[in-house]
């Protein structure tokens, strides 16, 4: 049995949809970040960082996996499903999902910061994290002109890429006339795993609680 410590955010449903797809049981363990909770001592025992999502896989000795991408790999490991074992082609896997978690998850992550949740609306630095994370999208868009998925097979590159770009809107980005980054959108948007992984730990945060979390981000409170 996996245990896993999500929010309904980008990071929290890479896990939640990797799950889905491979089919192991789960438990979930929702964590409120507009309470701080995840930066609460019993939960830095098991994310010393005081992020989500993490795990702790009760088959193998209680072991603890931190970090988004890291959760993946172990995963993916575990079941042998989503990650190739010919060398050259999850070495493909492995650098596009670096990509997303050295590229994109940092850039359009400071686009959201910036675009919605800065007390003081910098244009300079809205211009340079759209911009940043729109020239990424592109690069997705060339990747995806002859491939159904980001290396020709699904994988957790596809999933660790998927829940960002899905709300590239919350950080202001458009993706028009990237056909293919849109028909990939689409294809992953279809797949019951991508449907159901969404939904955990909920649908989303409700209004109010979102408000309160970026009142207390303006704060330095979380």
């Amino acid at each position: 049995m996996i245990e896993l410590f999500t929010s309904p955010t980008p990071n929290g449903w890479k896990a939640s949809i990797m799950l889905e797809e491979i089919g192991l049981p789960y438990t979930v363990h929702p964590i409120k970040l507009q309470d701080g909770q995840q930066k609460e001592s019993w939960y830095r025992q098991i994310n010393p960082n005081g992020r989500i999502p993490a795990i702790i896989d009760r088959d193998l000795d209680d072991f603890t996996v931190f970090e988004s991408g890291a959760i993946l790999i172990y995963l993916a490991e575990k079941t042998g499903q989503l990650l190739p074992s010919d060398v050259k082609k999850r070495s493909e896997v492995i650098q596009w999902l670096m990509f997303q978690m050295g590229g994109i998850g940092p850039m359009q992550g400071q686009a959201n910061v910036f675009f919605r949740y800065a007390p003081e609306k910098i244009p300079y630095a809205i211009e340079r994290y759209q911009g940043e994370t729109a020239r990424l999208y592109r690069v997705l868009d060339q990747q995806l002109v002859d491939r159904e998925y980001l290396t020709g097979e699904y994988s957790i590159a596809d999933i660790a890429t998927w829940p960002w770009v899905r709300i590239h809107a919350w950080a202001g980005v458009e993706t028009e006339g990237m056909l293919n980054l849109r028909r990939w959108l689409e294809t992953m948007a279809a797949r019951p795993a991508c449907i159901k992984g969404v939904q955990v730990p909920s649908p989303a945060d409700s209004g109010q609680d979102m408000q309160k979390w970026i009142e207390k981000f303006r704060a330095g409170k979380v």
